[in-house]
Order: structure tokens, then sequence, then C-alpha cells
């Protein structure tokens, strides 16, 4: 399998799965090609474009807080023959892991690596250079230059309307909090406006579920968990989780929808399969190496092939993969694995911790924005009531707005929880070698 490198984003789920599935940064008829969520952006390499590109660890810059400051990841500051920056490229966005992982876990020349830009920059023939010294003039100021990003995880159009309606909607609330007379109309658009909130979230997930069902991938082979009795293994556990051989990746995904795409070909692809034995010569695990013999991914074997259908699942793990298969055994009292690293934290201690796990990504706002909508939806059945007497139509409509942006927020966090209680994040029943291989 020969393909020129691509990168892939780092891990996404809900709308951010659009990422994975479509964000691709690579090397094209001598330009850098980034194509994200259906739209294509070209840098050409050579005269009048990219002559050389400079990789700047975070850490060179730690303690700096200004504008062209690079992630926590790091980033890669591509620039012209006269050192001026044409564009960058956020290695944290680019490295498939990176959500499951603390900072700057990986660094150096192992990051560029790992997230694909080595080999991208050698095939476009743009020579790398490392930067030593925040001070030195081959790192630039960092500012200027397009973002090579896989874009935000949340569509264009989602930001629109929450920011529209955000926007008028504080106004709105200005202007009632400080004024002794209100009048009807703006009452019905602080209520409006309060309402597309929680509207605009519940389309979005009928989006995501909706784009989900029309993505076309080639998938080779599937490999559900197959759990060792007593590792607590939940049935939503076994139902979200699993490891997917495509035609050009390797997935995986966790309970929580997050999916991990690690490319199948090229020079930052994954290069084995190793299956770790303890001292006694019993499996522990199984580990998911890159160039360089880094591990990408591990796979505890209690949870994974500890299970009446786990010889079957490694062995078309392995054949599926076309990954070179070998053993190593522990030495001493070393434990394993060594280090952070993904695929630790794939079964949740609690069913609360899966539950948040797994519950519709928000925005970076978090907790906040839903506080801020259901306040905004409370005030809008205060006001209403208030002008009740003047304008009983427009109050009407205001406290049924209200009251129907509150229901939005409360049943589908209710059903999430209460779901979850009663049923997925139960105990899983255990399968027999013959229910596994019917699944």
């Amino acid at each position: 399998m020969t393909e020129a490198p691509a990168l892939r984003p780092a891990a996404g789920r809900g709308p951010g799965l659009e990422r994975c599935h479509g964000s691709r940064l690579s090397v094209e008829d001598g330009a850098l090609v980034l194509r994200a969520r259906g739209r294509t952006r070209r840098v050409p390499v050579g005269d009048g474009g990219v002559a050389r590109a400079v990789f700047v660890d975070a850490a060179m810059d730690a303690g700096r807080d200004e504008p062209g400051r690079p992630g926590a990841w790091g980033e890669v500051r591509l620039q012209d023959r006269d050192g001026a920056q044409v564009a960058r490229i956020p290695l944290g966005e680019w490295l498939p892991e990176a959500p499951a992982l603390p900072e700057r876990a990986v660094q150096g020349e192992q990051l560029l690596e790992r997230t694909g830009v080595a080999g991208l920059l050698k095939a476009a023939g743009v020579p790398l250079h490392i930067a030593r010294d925040r001070t030195g003039p081959r790192a630039g100021s960092g500012k200027g230059g397009v973002s090579l990003g896989p874009g935000p995880a949340f569509p264009l159009w989602y930001w629109c309307v929450r920011g529209v309606a955000g926007t008028l909607w504080f106004s709105a609330f200005t202007v009632v909090v400080f004024s002794d007379t209100v009048p009807a109309w703006l009452v019905l658009l602080l209520a409006l406006t309060a309402l597309c909130g929680p509207v605009a979230r519940l389309a979005l997930r009928a989006w995501t579920r909706l784009r989900a069902g029309r993505r076309r991938v080639t998938v080779l082979e599937r490999v559900a968990p197959s759990p060792a009795a007593g590792t607590g293994a939940t049935a939503r556990f076994l139902r979200d989780t699993e490891l997917r051989v495509q035609d050009r990746d390797l997935v995986l995904r966790d309970l929580g929808g997050q999916e991990y795409w690690f490319a199948r070909s090229g020079p930052h692809a994954v290069k084995r399969l190793v299956k770790v034995l303890d001292g006694a010569g019993l499996p522990v695990g199984a580990e998911l190496r890159g160039p360089g013999e880094q591990v990408r991914a591990v796979f505890p074997w209690d949870l994974w092939f500890g299970g009446a259908d786990g010889a079957g699942g490694w062995s078309r793990l392995c054949g599926a993969s076309g990954l070179a298969v070998s053993e190593r055994r522990l030495s001493g009292r070393r434990t394993w694995p060594k280090g952070p690293v993904l695929g630790t934290g794939l079964l949740p201690r609690t069913g609360r911790d899966a539950r948040r796990m797994a519950r519709f990504p928000g925005t970076a706002a978090g907790v906040s924005s839903t506080a801020v909508m259901a306040f905004g939806n409370l005030f809008s059945v205060v006001q209403g009531v208030r002008v009740a007497d003047t304008a009983p139509g427009p109050a009407a409509v205001a406290v049924a707005a209200g009251a129907l942006g509150l229901v939005l927020q409360a049943v589908p966090y209710a059903v999430h929880e209460l779901r979850g209680r009663l049923v997925l994040d139960r105990p899983a029943a255990e399968r027999t070698t013959n229910e596994e291989a019917r699944r």
C-alpha cells in the first residue's frame, strides 16, 4: 500500500467526527493542500511559497502570553525565502491521540514523526529546522500566515445561530434590566432569542446523526472487546467500544463515541502489533506501534481479548490490519504500560464517569453555556409574567417559549442519565462464544 503522507486530525466525537472523516493535510502537485469541512486551501511550495519550515516546541515559548504563541503541543511555522511566515501547522490538532494524553506527553522529533509532519514536509521537499532558542531568528514571531488546522469541531452555521441569538438576547436583556418599563415586543424578542440556544443544540444533534448516517467508509474488519469475567465491563462499553480496520485507517472508538484515526500507510503509519507477556508468559496486553517503535495505543488483554471470543478477535485484528505481529516479555517487576498512552482509560471507573464521557459534546464554555441558556429561558418566564396584564398575547408566548426552552434542556439530560443508570452503565451479561460470533 503506497500513498502520499496525509495527516489525520486529533480524535473527535459528535460533530467533531466530521473532521476525522474529512479533514486531511497532504502534498499535491507542489503544494500543501488542506481539506476541511468541504473546503480546500492550497499553500504553494517553492518560489513564492513555502521555502522552509521551523518547528517551535511549546516549552521554548513557556511563560509567554501573546499573539502568535504556539499551543500546548507546539507548531511548525512555514516560511518563505525571506523568513516571512506563510502558514503554520498546529501539531496538537494533527495528533490523533492528543485528547487522551496529558499536554506535551510527546515532544520534539517524536511529535513530528507521530503526527506525520516530518514525512509530509520531506515529501514536499521543504527543509525542516528545529528552533532551539525562542529569541533566535529561525523561529520567527509566530504571527501571520494561515493556520493549517483541521478546522473547528462545530459547524459554522451553529456558531452563527448562537452568536446572533446571543448578541440579540444580551442587548435585550440589558435594556430590560435597566429600564423601568419594558415594551412587550422586547420581552418577546428576549424569549425567542433565549429559545434559539436549546433549539440550535437539538438541531446540531440531529445534524450530527444525519451526517453520520451518510458517511461511507470501507470497513475490512470490526473487532469488539471480549472482556474476561470480573473486569467490570458494562453494556455501554461492549456496545460502543470497537476497533475498525478500514482501507486506509485503523480506528479506535471509545464508549464516548470519540474516534482515534491512525494511518495505515505513509511514513507515520502504524507498523506493528506487539503482544506483551508477563514473566510467566501470560498475555497482559497488546501495543500498537508506529514509526520509531513509538507506542501509539495499548489494549489491556483482559478487556479486549480475555473473553470467550478473545482469541478470535485477536486473530481477526492481526489478519485484517496487515501489521507485523510480534511478542515481548516483561522482565522483573516492570509495570505495563509505561507512561501515559491511549487505551488505558477506555473503561471508566464509575457509571457517573461513563455518562459524563458519553454526553453529547459541548462548546469550550462547557457547563457555563448550559447554565446561561437555562437562566435565559427562566428569565423569559419571569418577564412574561411581568407583562401579562398589559400584553397578554406576547406574555403568553414568552412564558411558553421559556418553558419550552427549559424542557428542551432537561429532557435530553434526564433521558441520558436514566438510560445510563438503568441500562447502559450496568455490568454486562457474559457472552458465550456463539453469542460473540453472532454479534
